[in-house]
């Protein structure tokens, strides 16, 4: 088969396109055909060599990768037959070999896919869909509420445009100039473009903020928030987090809350967010943003990634 396959850490040249062993499943995992490969912004972080999230590096050479669509076609020991053939769903774990024509997956982590569901579109909820699962839960948004959703148009902040939406509040989606047509797509009643330095004014008071981009962006999101708002960080894409300081808290009686990583990992069944993340995507309540390249292509993905060049989840085609 082909797979990327990554040697050392360093730029998005270090993803090479390579001809190597097909994987054989172990007891208990199936392969994976894989028709698309969901590409996250963590990989991008983990292919320099910085250490992200609560997983240490991958030992190289590996396949990074942590999310797969596509058809069942061996099984490993002790795996129920009904399995083999099915279009499925599955989230490997941190950089476990997604990026490839055959992938392994534990059995258990398997999702069968309806016919109407897209293999792209399993891809960007398997991962990215969960992760928007449980920051929405955290939020509690309601009717009464003024969302203003940073970076909306990427894979995480479509998907809360549109839940916000449906659930009633005010959006505010903000993004760069050529995706503001999109974002009023989503059902943003207000878009602001990040890209201009007077892009908060006019606005007027939110009550959350959901925050993936940090730096600037996410600082000029937080002082629009009203007395008792709340901003709710789950990403920093600018570079660094969301400057906050003490005084901020005290002055509106604001919160401040960062929804992924130690939070996210502790005690929630991740399994029980992804069975809400596909349902609403079978549902056609969510439906994600996607921007393709073929699988050999993932180091331009990764640059593109890396330039908020693309909408939506990133996913590779082998």
């Amino acid at each position: 088969m082909h797979a990327i396959r990554q040697h050392e850490f360093g730029p998005a040249e270090t993803l090479r396109y390579e001809e190597t062993p097909d994987p054989e499943p172990g007891p208990g995992q199936v392969r994976i055909t894989v028709s698309a490969a969901g590409v996250h912004l963590l990989d991008t972080a983990i292919r320099r060599g910085e250490h992200g999230g609560p997983f240490p590096l991958p030992a190289l050479p590996m396949t990074p990768g942590r999310e797969v669509a596509g058809v069942v076609t061996k099984l490993g020991d002790g795996v129920e037959a009904r399995w083999l053939g099915k279009r499925v769903t599955a989230h490997l774990g941190q950089a476990s070999g997604g990026y490839a024509e055959l992938a392994v997956a534990n059995a258990a982590s398997l999702h069968e896919l309806p016919d109407h569901v897209s293999d792209d579109a399993a891809v960007a909820m398997i991962g990215t869909g969960r992760t928007g699962i449980g920051v929405l839960r955290i939020a509690e948004i309601t009717a009464d509420d003024v969302v203003l959703v940073t970076s909306a148009a990427g894979g995480l902040g479509a998907l809360f445009v549109q839940e916000a939406k449906a659930i009633g509040a005010k959006v505010v989606g903000v993004a760069s100039t050529a995706k503001l047509d999109l974002v009023r797509e989503l059902g943003a009643d207000v878009v602001a473009d990040y890209t201009r330095p007077d892009w908060s004014d006019g606005i007027g008071e939110v009550t959350v903020v959901l925050d993936g981009v940090g730096g600037e962006p996410g600082r000029k999101a937080l002082e629009l928030l009203g007395i008792g708002g709340r901003i709710i960080m789950y990403g920093w894409s600018a570079g660094e987090p969301t400057r906050i300081e003490t005084a901020d808290l005290y002055r509106l009686g604001i919160t401040a809350t960062v929804a992924v990583g130690p939070r996210m990992m502790k005690g929630t069944n991740l399994r029980g967010l992804e069975d809400l993340s596909l349902r609403a995507l079978a549902d056609q309540r969510l439906t994600p943003l996607t921007t393709t390249f073929q699988l050999s292509e993932a180091a331009k993905a990764h640059t593109a990634l890396e330039s908020r060049a693309t909408v939506g989840k990133v996913v590779l085609k082998p």
